[in-house]
């Protein structure tokens, strides 16, 4: 079903109720900052028979060329809206040049994510669940956002959507010119020159063994691993102001960066 809200209005057009009875989509709009557009949404996949709710930032002007973030958020027990708790680090990105493409990757009926034994082992569904929601939401993006250019994607994630992206960018190094992960912890980031890898860390939570490369092997690499003063919990909109501020600064930083010959 599209609806469009506006100023707390809800309205559908009546020609489309027949459509409406094949497809569900929820979609709203919001200018509050006069300056970045949000656009929510949801997709239905027929394949996987599964919703994928997702967040367009971008700037209110031409989108026609814009490069293209994909940015998944952390694990938040299957509670909705997870993908909107990461709304200063998009406006931001959007404010940049970038059309930014948050992603819900969980639904209150997935199970919930281990806790107990190997992360590695025991979360790769929940990764590999990530990864298709990624390539279903790219695929819908090739159909129905063709002036963006998509040539240009980075893939972003925090914590375990920073384990998604580097899964997918494991996988998939053709896709996406750039990997970021903002303190992932549990998958190992590709050493690989295609696609650029990069990744921020928090102070306060180490990383598993092997996760992240040596000092040599980045260097030979050309990987980014940057280190900030945020806490690995303050990486979302609980961030303070000066916390939001370094974080900006990193991933424009990182944004910016010559990314690897494909």
């Amino acid at each position: 079903m599209i609806w469009r809200t506006t100023r707390g209005l809800r309205t559908a057009r009546p020609h489309l109720r027949l459509i409406l009875l094949v497809v569900s989509v929820w979609c709203t709009s919001d200018r509050s900052d006069g300056q970045v557009l949000l656009d929510t949404l949801t997709w239905t996949d027929s394949v996987r028979h599964r919703t994928v709710p997702v967040a367009f930032y971008h700037v209110d002007r031409d989108t026609k060329g814009l490069p293209v973030v994909l940015f998944s958020h952390g694990y938040n027990e299957n509670r909705p809206g997870a993908y909107l708790r990461y709304s200063h680090l998009a406006r931001a990105m959007a404010l940049s040049g970038w059309f930014v493409v948050s992603v819900q990757h969980e639904l209150p009926t997935d199970e919930r994510l281990p806790l107990e034994g190997v992360a590695q082992v025991v979360r790769r569904p929940s990764w590999e669940r990530g990864v298709a929601n990624l390539l279903f939401v790219l695929d819908r993006l090739r159909r129905s956002r063709p002036d963006l250019n998509l040539e240009r994607l980075t893939v972003m994630g925090h914590s375990q959507g920073g384990d998604i992206s580097m899964l997918f960018a494991k996988e998939h190094p053709d896709l996406l010119e750039r990997v970021i992960s903002l303190d992932n912890r549990r998958m190992p980031l590709p050493r690989t020159h295609r696609p650029q890898v990069c990744s921020i860390r928090s102070s306060d939570q180490p990383a598993d063994q092997g996760v992240l490369p040596g000092a040599e092997e980045a260097h030979d690499l050309d990987m980014r691993v940057l280190m900030s003063t945020v806490p690995h919990n303050a990486m979302d909109d609980g961030a303070s102001p000066e916390q939001r501020k370094e974080l900006t600064e990193l991933i424009t930083r990182l944004l910016n960066s010559e990314a690897s010959a494909r």
